[in-house]
């Protein structure tokens, strides 16, 4: 999809933000801990390549989500460890160890097929993913975490890393996320051949669980300034949302009383109704059920009216505005603002998915 250049509509990404987001969660972890940035889905929308080297002096190393991603940041000239999170079939490990990316293992079967397509793991370096009660990827015992180890050795590669994921780390209730972790913790404690890094901490597994840090943390969407719980945990400290979505108005009318507005005719004008247009969309990500929702304009809150279009959307103003007046859809405007979570209530998702869904054709730009 092509990026937008030649209207109003564009994301905002702040880089001091996410540098200085990194520096709040490494102050409260302890110290020597190995820190990956999680730039996966293009960052969380932000960008991965900006964004990996804006901060590649702050961090070990970078976690993505599948091999392409990790040839993005090795094409652009990255040399840091990058760790892929998913599963990359056999076939494709001969171009991991060329480019030196190493992949995550998470089953026998995995090694099976390796045996049988005879390939040489020399020069490979992986991690053992352990499914400690999220239910995905990951092997779940300590026997075959051992077999596994043992089994990639003896094929040459390095095996330096294990690892888990938590399921519940975000919410309140933190008895499934203490059964994960005493699972995952024996299961390492009693292994055969134990690998020199150790991690299971996300991003929210750092804020409100950094006692149990290993010696690795994986930092996702923390870093990007969202609170990972959505509004379910308060923050312990500060962190500052790192890009703002903005656009502008391109067509502005007064329609009297009685009037309908957009597909379906969801919405009819119950007097003189000053409505504006702004160029996005449910193709740039701007979701049809935020119908109903709002965007500021001149510090005010203005509601979207009509249903999102793929395209456009109508919003009710408080006045006549020219062409041109900016508009935010996520960020700050006249002393109001909108977060990235807020939408996300509004949709009944996450703020994750928010940000994810922000397509290319919105450009990007950087401070």
């Amino acid at each position: 999809m092509i990026s937008s250049l030649h209207r109003p509509t564009l994301a905002k990404v702040d880089l001091s933000a996410i540098s200085e987001n990194i520096e709040q969660v490494v102050s409260h972890i302890p110290k020597q801990v190995k820190t990956f940035a999680v730039v996966k889905a293009n960052a969380y929308g932000h960008g991965a390549v900006e964004v990996a080297k804006h901060v590649s002096k702050q961090v070990d190393g970078f976690c993505v989500s599948n091999l392409d991603e990790a040839l993005e940041l090795r094409q652009a000239g990255l040399e840091q460890p990058i760790l892929i999170l998913g599963v990359v079939l056999p076939d494709e490990v001969p171009l991991a160890i060329q480019e030196n990316i190493t992949l995550t293992v998470a089953s026998l079967e995995w090694l099976e097929m390796t045996k049988n397509q005879g390939l040489d793991l020399t020069g490979l370096t992986c991690h053992i993913k352990v499914d400690s009660g999220m239910g995905r990827i990951g092997v779940r015992s300590q026997e075959d975490a051992d077999s596994l180890i043992a089994g990639l050795k003896s094929l040459g590669a390095d095996v330096e890393g294990i690892f888990t994921h938590f399921a519940t780390a975000d919410e309140a209730d933190d008895s499934k996320f203490k059964r994960q972790l005493a699972f995952f913790t024996d299961l390492v404690n009693n292994l055969v051949d134990r690998p020199r890094l150790v991690h299971a901490s996300n991003s929210a597994t750092s804020i409100w669980h950094a006692e149990t840090v290993f010696n690795a943390v994986r930092l996702g969407v923390v870093i990007y300034g969202l609170n990972p719980s959505g509004s379910a945990l308060d923050l312990p400290y500060r962190i500052r949302p790192a890009l703002s979505l903005e656009t502008a108005l391109v067509h502005v009318k007064t329609l009297p009383a009685c009037q309908d507005v957009g597909y379906g005719a969801t919405y009819t004008t119950t007097a003189d109704e000053v409505i504006g247009t702004i160029p996005i969309g449910y193709a740039d990500g701007w979701t049809r059920d935020l119908q109903g929702f709002h965007v500021i304009v001149d510090g005010q809150f203005c509601p979207i009216v009509g249903r999102v279009s793929m395209d456009q959307i109508t919003v009710r103003l408080p006045k006549v505005y020219p062409l041109g007046t900016p508009v935010t859809l996520m960020g700050e405007n006249g002393g109001a603002s909108i977060t990235a979570t807020e939408v996300a209530e509004k949709r009944g998702t996450i703020n994750y998915e928010v940000l994810c869904l922000l397509s290319d054709r919105v450009p990007r730009s950087y401070d």
